[in-house]
């Protein structure tokens, strides 16, 4: 197999990537219970993974990957989609040119000896399973599809013991607890879905479970209904949480709903936050962003929130409200776009300063140290979004 994997971004990811457009590479973000080049990285057997892309230059976070220019790249090594979330690939690739899916080139082989520099569709192809991602919302839809298998696959791999004191619906071997702690009166519901806890998670006493649902090294459920949701490393999550994606260090500690949502890295949500996830006329939901409305093609959508986003205590969100990267959300019922590092709805800004003062308190509360690197991908962010 070869031994280089290449990420490729798209050469500008439009308006239907808010909040995350030059915010955070697609690659990075989470689609079912692993991130976009995590996927591939496993499905493809590569563990060293670049990510190609001019959009987001000098991006640094916590366990992220390399950004690179994009540009030729040099076999062996495979150049895959990052708009593309794969799933498995139903056959041998061995003499494969491309990967394919529903007749579209996702993924390129480039031989040792020769050179890869543009997408084309020359070559054999070989079918692979997964799911194109044409915006934002459809990490939602990629939940959806890909999180039951993913939850399903892990648990047959192995885990500890069912802890004691905690109640099971369905079949135990559903619960796959690696090296969690887990209190009694924690009720898991497997009938639909595996739950897995990874190491150093922790679930207190009074936590209703439903699968399928994951959740990252060292996060903390707090209490509350939480189903069919993929949370990333190191959140707090409390209260009623469906069909939502935490892409990893993000608070939601306190009470309040949110459904058919994506909390962005280092989002911070108050205590009441409330999304709605469903028009009032069961209809398709729409963003209203500042370039026009777009179509999501989906009924059930409830709220974007950008990386380091902050959400007022008992704030209303309409279905499809769009929460830009660094804004500060005060009103308890703001517009459905709030543009990146807004602060409040009146024109207001966000101090780009204060902002990377802030970033730097909040990210060591995770045990993460702020490196020369990510500070300065910091203040890129605030060059990049700020008018």
């Amino acid at each position: 197999m070869s031994n280089r994997l290449y990420c490729l971004e798209p050469r500008d990811p439009g308006p239907t990537w808010e909040p995350f457009r030059g915010a955070r590479p697609l690659a990075e973000l989470r689609a079912g219970a692993w991130r976009v080049r995590e996927r591939w990285a496993a499905v493809l057997g590569i563990p060293e993974v670049s990510v190609m892309g001019d959009h987001v230059p000098g991006f640094a976070d916590v366990d992220a990957a390399p950004v690179l220019p994009r540009g030729k790249v040099s076999g062996p090594a495979v150049v895959v989609r990052s708009d593309f979330a794969p799933g498995r690939i139903p056959g041998a690739i061995a003499s494969a040119r491309r990967l394919v899916h529903d007749g579209r080139t996702v993924g390129w082989m480039v031989p040792s000896g020769e050179v890869w520099s543009e997408e084309d569709d020359a070559g054999p192809g070989q079918e692979i399973e997964g799911v194109f991602l044409g915006g934002a919302w459809d990490l939602v839809t990629a939940l959806e599809v890909l999180l039951p298998g993913d939850c399903g696959a892990i648990a047959l791999s192995g885990a500890d013991p069912v802890p004691n004191g905690v109640l099971v619906l369905g079949d135990p071997k559903a619960v796959a607890c690696f090296g969690a702690e887990v209190e009694p009166g924690v009720v898991f519901d497997v009938r639909h879905g595996a739950v897995v806890l990874e190491e150093g998670a922790r679930v207190l006493s009074g936590t209703r479970l439903e699968g399928p649902l994951f959740a990252g090294a060292g996060t903390v459920l707090l209490g509350g209904t939480i189903r069919f949701s993929a949370i990333g490393p190191q959140c707090r999550v409390h209260g009623e949480v469906g069909h939502t994606v935490f892409l990893g260090y993000a608070n939601k500690s306190h009470d309040g709903f949110i459904g058919h949502s994506v909390v962005g890295q280092w989002a911070n949500l108050g205590a009441g936050t409330i999304t709605s996830n469903l028009k009032n006329t069961y209809g398709e939901v729409r963003l209203d962003l500042p370039g026009g409305r777009i179509e999501t093609g989906r009924m059930n959508l409830g709220s974007l929130f950008g990386d380091h986003a902050k959400i007022g205590i008992g704030t209303m969100l309409s279905t499809g409200t769009v929460i830009g990267a660094g804004a500060q959300v005060v009103s308890r019922q703001p517009p459905r776009y709030v543009a990146p590092f807004a602060w409040g709805d009146q024109g207001e800004r966000v101090d780009g300063e204060a902002f990377v003062r802030v970033a730097k308190r909040v990210m060591p509360r995770r045990q993460v140290v702020v490196t020369p690197a990510i500070e300065a991908s910091l203040r890129a962010l605030v060059g990049r979004l700020s008018p």
